[in-house]
């Protein structure tokens, strides 16, 4: 049994061959690569020759330090990445004329979303994995384990899937390309942007008033923490400390003896897991929005005729 043919459809194929074996897929993860590495390079460089004349050590502090660079240069690369490479897989078919023929095949219409949104993740996937050998430079110095190395990558995975399901969806809802990138670059402005600023606008006015107040401590922690689990950046330090869920709830006066209502990368999952289905089931929707004006006419001439019989 060809296991390949019942896992990969025709337009998953089609979409991988594309993608995978052009000129511009290995450029792409070639300046991937070095930018990354720049960044890399140029940490190692500025703690080793630029300070105290050259006396400081590479030790596993700033190793721990350097994956922390790494890892949030590669989510901002991600939130550019992601957005181009998803939120025209639709609505450049309609606009080369090519989506009324994808939709006469026998592949469902969850079938062509998902493949889409697949083979779209699949190339940026490639990407991330290809940065591997960069982070092995950690692993000379230490400070970081395997298990930290794992979930942030994971991290990325889902960050992916969320900006893609909301490219596809923004790809069939507008028919021009340019718009749903657009539109999509401004839905993951308010995810890694506006979140943020949100909790610091709101951390201040929590701050003020009870500063301001002069009352006694009655609880340890504010509501503003579920702000900050929206934002990704704040999602991922949490999966490198801990401690830091107690402290993005922590505002008030008092100790933090007990634990956070919840922790910040959990609640970042929970909440966009559902955003992502939602996003997925509307592109699979309005895909095929024919489909429900012809089964509407269907039914009104069914009911004219009726009528005229009668």
């Amino acid at each position: 049994m060809n296991w390949s043919r019942r896992l990969i459809n025709p337009v998953m194929d089609k979409e991988f061959r594309l993608r995978m074996r052009s000129p511009r897929s290995m450029l792409s993860v070639l300046f991937y690569v070095l930018a990354l590495g720049a960044i890399a390079m140029g940490f190692i460089y500025i703690f080793l020759y630029l300070g105290q004349n050259g006396s400081q050590r590479f030790d596993s502090t700033r190793s721990q330090m350097m994956f922390y660079v790494l890892s949030f240069a590669q989510l901002v690369l991600i939130a550019f990445m992601a957005p181009a490479l998803t939120a025209g897989v639709i609505s450049s078919e309609r606009e080369k004329q090519t989506l009324s023929m994808l939709l006469t095949t026998q592949q469902s219409s969850a079938t062509i979303v998902l493949s889409k949104l697949v083979s779209s993740l699949s190339f940026m996937t490639l990407i991330i994995l290809a940065t591997l050998p960069i982070y092995s430079i950690v692993f000379l110095y230490g400070g970081i384990s395997p298990k930290q190395l794992i979930s942030v990558f994971l991290f990325y995975l889902f960050v992916m899937l969320l900006l893609g399901a909301l490219g596809v969806m923004f790809s069939t809802l507008f028919k021009k390309t340019i718009v749903a990138i657009i539109v999509t670059y401004g839905a993951g402005l308010v995810i890694f942007l506006v979140t943020g600023l949100l909790y610091l606008f709101f951390l201040g006015v929590e701050q003020r008033n009870f500063y301001s107040s002069g009352a006694s401590v009655t609880q340890s922690y504010s509501w503003i923490g579920y702000v900050l689990g929206l934002n990704p950046a704040g999602a991922m330090v949490s999966l490198f400390e801990p401690s830091f869920s107690k402290t993005a709830f922590f505002v008030q006066g008092g100790t933090l003896n007990s634990k956070a209502p919840i922790e910040l990368w959990l609640e970042f999952i929970l909440v966009y897991s559902v955003v992502i289905i939602i996003s997925l089931w509307i592109a699979i929707r309005r895909i095929r929005p024919v489909r429900r004006g012809k089964l509407f006419g269907r039914r009104k001439a069914s009911k004219s005729a009726s009528e005229a019989s009668v």
